[in-house]
């Protein structure tokens, strides 16, 4: 029952000031660790969420815990980990793929000091930035020549304004998908300055509607990845290959905007097959784009390899400076690179989340129920579950995974209030229970999500 409106007004009347907050003796241990501006802020926003609390529930009044609450939200900072039990590996919203130790030890190298990142050790001249890694993205896709800018969306606008501005390029009607976010790939494509020319229909394009549309200013022959979607039943695509071939006749250069970044094959129950980049490559692609932080597994990154001549041009555009990637995303992409060349490509995170062993998901769910009973959260269960890889690769595999699912009235706000846990703990809602997927949860991480829950649980059972 909410509090008459007179002490609701009393306790809104009784706010203190800011500056009688700034001086209280009891919080100055407190506000000597931060400077005034940063106290002030956080007095000010204490007062505004007791006067909120107020207005909503009655009270109770302001007290200098509203204030230590608002320096902690204050001085947390925005970007921070996660745990993910969603079971979707490359989560575009948490980030998409976890970084190898050897990456991330390249980072703290090359990010806490100097580095060559335009320095030719050898020649003692300015050099390039891709140099780190142009050699071996020529030895793991067998493309004559490489650069990277910083994501696959970028890589395309630029391919796209670097060899075909002021005039036209053929895509099939089918690949003209939108990805996260909105953004839509006609409306990239269209930035670049480069006339869109569609053929085919939503579900059967053939080569020879390719061979139809071309003219005096066809630049590009373009093939687009679903990313997100497939088509299947009465469908029909070119394959890289038929474009090549028309592409070789005519003498109109080939651009795959392959997007996914697959390396190496992936194999396992639940996966669907897709193209790598040296597939790409050798089927005849002229200029091939894909994601560094896709199923390739790096950082964020647009990587673009091809036939050295157009590369070349690509590489002398204005625009590819603006597009450039930093000296950390060099290095971790280059570590990430290097444990494929060493036959170690299993070993990179995304991967290996997508090739676990059902057996041993289903074993690590099993421990996560262990660690949920000992933390008092009662009533949770295992079961096999179907997840998604993410980021807009493989739309047709659902990988078998293994969660723990807590039954609940109110799941949603159970997910919610899992959110806003010290360490957050992002789920899945299904059939009215709190599912919580362990494909993405290392061993080390379950006693951590018990804990979570058993806090957001005694929440619901103080409510």
């Amino acid at each position: 029952m909410s509090p008459p409106a007179e002490q609701r007004q009393a306790l809104l009347r009784a706010l203190p000031p800011v500056d009688e907050v700034l001086n209280d003796p009891a919080l100055a241990p407190t506000f000597a660790l931060h400077p005034r501006a940063l106290r002030k802020r956080a007095v000010q926003d204490g007062v505004a969420r007791a006067r909120a609390r107020i207005l909503a529930e009655g009270g109770p009044g302001f007290s200098p815990e509203d204030v230590q609450a608002a320096l902690e939200t204050l001085t947390r900072p925005r970007l921070r980990r996660v745990l993910n039990a969603t079971g979707t590996v490359l989560h575009t919203n948490l980030g998409r793929a976890p970084l190898a130790p050897e990456a991330l030890a390249r980072v703290q190298e090359i990010g806490q000091g100097y580095c060559n990142l335009e320095y030719d050790l050898d020649e003692g001249t300015r050099g390039s930035r891709y140099a780190p890694v142009v050699a071996l993205l020529r030895e793991l896709t067998g493309a004559e020549d490489a650069l990277v800018v910083n994501n696959c969306a970028a890589a395309t606008l630029l391919v796209l304004t670097a060899l075909g501005q002021w005039r036209e390029a053929v895509v099939s009607r089918g690949e003209l998908v939108e990805i996260g976010g909105g953004f839509r790939v006609p409306d990239v494509m269209r930035q670049s300055g480069c006339a869109l020319v569609e053929v085919g229909t939503t579900n059967r394009t053939r080569a020879a509607d390719y061979d139809a549309a071309c003219t005096g200013r066809t630049a590009l022959l373009v093939k687009v990845h679903r990313s997100n979607f497939a088509i299947v039943g009465f469908s029909q695509e070119a394959s890289v290959g038929e474009l090549a071939e028309l592409g070789r006749r005519r003498g109109i250069p080939v651009f795959h905007d392959l997007g996914s970044g697959n390396l190496e094959p992936l194999a396992a129950e639940g996966l669907s097959a897709e193209q790598t980049v040296r597939d790409s490559v050798l089927a005849g692609a002229d200029v091939v784009a894909f994601s560094g932080d896709k199923l390739l597994g790096g950082p964020q990154s647009g990587i673009v390899v091809g036939r050295a001549e157009h590369i070349a041009r690509i590489r002398e555009h204005p625009l590819n400076r603006a597009l450039r990637v930093d000296k950390l995303t060099v290095a971790a992409l280059e570590a990430t690179l290097a444990l494929y060349r060493d036959g170690r490509a299993d070993e990179v995170p995304a991967r290996a989340l997508l090739l676990q062993d059902e057996e041993a998901l289903e074993r690590r769910a099993l421990r996560l129920q262990e660690a949920l009973g000992r933390a008092g959260v009662e009533g949770a269960r295992c079961l096999a579950v179907e997840g998604l890889v993410g980021g807009g690769t493989l739309p047709l595999a659902r990988p078998v995974s293994w969660a723990c699912t807590v039954p609940s009235a109110t799941p949603e706000d159970w997910q919610e209030r899992l959110r806003r846990q010290p360490l957050p703990v992002v789920v899945r809602v299904a059939d009215g229970q709190v599912l919580l997927d362990v494909r993405c949860l290392s061993d080390g991480d379950l006693e951590e999500v018990a804990a979570a829950l058993a806090r957001t649980r005694d929440v619901h059972v103080s409510r």
